[in-house]
């Protein structure tokens, strides 16, 4: 369970004052480093998805929904290929890529060559259409760059963890511009701890990451949407929601679980990508909002142009897509994919209260069953909270529904002993480690065997 800890003086009582000049540079370095490296794949992404689905001007979702059938299946097609070449070429260069195993199986240690590659191929076939999110490719290379230095620099290991995961939240956050969510994500969903020492690092590199990738990045809210005011009903709705919203969570973390557990090995690592793209592509033909990491999905969703039928079918079919891509094998992030599916189911459930106490945006239960979702998801209900505030700058007025049914969602997803979306992919035996860790990245150097996951 996450911990909140107001302590000044941890480890050796004195963690702030243990910082050398060197640490600090090196922070500036990450955040430097992880925002140059999410523009880069950023613009990588949209020079791939503006060839594959030959468009110049507006979003991925528009292109997608222009393109022939045919075209769709092929592209899909091509999709899986590069996958499934880079799985097999990528396998060579030994582990790297993954931040969450990163973190907790190898003492914050991320291969610096094998991680960019995979940053690289995730970022083409996010682009191709995978159903996967783009921020894994950022995310993974400021962790990189940050194991690198860190290492390097011969910091002890609980810097070193501490470094990698605020640098994979400096990428996330330079992505989406989410300076404070980015650092959340860092702090809440791959450390499990917030307190001033672990804040301080966490906060500089998102803030220098998000700021250095202005120079390609928009510095606008990812989502345009209007602002949302409460009502009585969103709030009686968001009680009854928010159980709603943890058990669909529940159910999709096994299924992310479980798809990741299926990865295939040995000559299957190029032929189910192919299988497996190709019969997304086959999909894309009736339903091409499954295309795609979702962003497009959510933008109609939050501003309440979405079609209900068409989010009813999207509850089933964009996690089963993703699960999919997982399982053939595919790398990618799950941010968007998780708060697209709870945007759609909150937006159908939005739909039906409509019909019984009508007179308020459907956008708005949208917007709170997406934080709501996000939250049990990832296991981290302020990160959920900041960063729907910050890719809005707009749902505020929501703010009393919203902390409604997050709180909700995530303790009856915590009494019901779910994982995150994150640690529900780690092995048995290191997802304890992950748990048990969680004071000890707080109150002091963790022990040996549990940074390198060979204890609890």
């Amino acid at each position: 369970m996450t911990s909140v800890s107001a302590q000044p003086n941890v480890p050796g009582r004195g963690i702030v004052a243990s910082y050398t000049p060197r640490f600090w540079l090196i922070v500036v370095g990450i955040g430097v480093a992880a925002g140059l490296g999410a523009a880069a794949l950023i613009e990588l992404l949209r020079a791939v998805q503006h060839a594959a689905w030959s468009y110049h001007s507006g979003h991925f979702l528009e292109g997608a929904e222009r393109a022939s059938d045919l075209r769709r299946v092929l592209i899909l097609l091509l999709g899986g290929v590069v996958a499934g070449v880079c799985a097999l070429g990528l396998g060579r260069l030994g582990p790297g890529g993954d931040v969450t195993e990163g973190l907790w199986l190898r003492g914050g240690r991320m291969r610096l060559a094998p991680s960019i590659a995979r940053a690289v191929d995730s970022i083409v076939i996010v682009g191709l259409g995978a159903s996967l999110g783009r921020e894994a490719g950022p995310q993974q290379f400021g962790a990189a760059v940050a194991g690198r230095l860190s290492e390097w620099a011969g910091l002890p290991v609980w810097q070193r963890r501490l470094l990698v995961a605020s640098g994979a939240g400096a990428g996330v956050a330079a992505v989406y511009n989410v300076p404070l969510g980015g650092a959340l994500f860092a702090l809440e969903v791959l450390l499990g701890s917030i307190s001033l020492p672990l804040v301080l690092p966490a906060l500089a590199t998102s803030l220098i990451a998000t700021a250095v990738a202005w120079i390609a990045l928009p510095s606008q809210p990812t989502y345009l949407v209007a602002s949302y005011d409460t009502h009585a009903s969103q709030i009686v709705w968001a009680l009854l929601a928010g159980p709603l919203a943890a058990l669909a969570s529940i159910g999709y973390i096994r299924l992310i679980a479980l798809a990741h557990a299926r990865r295939p090995s040995g000559w299957m690592r190029l032929a189910a990508p192919i299988v497996v793209f190709t019969a997304l592509g086959a999909v894309a033909i009736a339903y091409p909002q499954v295309l795609g990491n979702g962003k497009g999905v959510v933008q109609l969703a939050l501003a309440g142009r979405l079609a209900v039928a068409v989010m009813a079918v999207l509850i089933i079919l964009k996690p089963l897509a993703t699960a999919a891509c997982l399982a053939s094998g595919a790398p990618g992030g799950l941010f968007t994919p998780t708060l697209t599916f709870g945007v759609v189911l909150g937006g159908v459930l939005g739909d039906g209260w409509l019909q019984i106490w009508p007179g308020t945006p459907l956008g708005s239960y949208a917007v709170i069953g997406g934080a709501a979702v996000l939250a049990a998801g990832m296991q981290a209900p302020l990160a959920a909270i900041v960063l729907l505030l910050e890719l809005t700058h707009k749902v505020d007025g929501l703010m009393v529904p919203m902390l409604l049914a997050v709180v909700e969602a995530t303790v009856i997803a915590r009494i019901m002993r779910a994982r995150s979306i994150y640690s529900a992919r780690l092995p048995g035996g290191a997802r304890d480690v992950h748990e048990a860790s969680y004071g000890d990245v707080v109150g002091g150097p963790p022990r040996d065997a549990e940074l390198t996951g060979g204890g609890s």
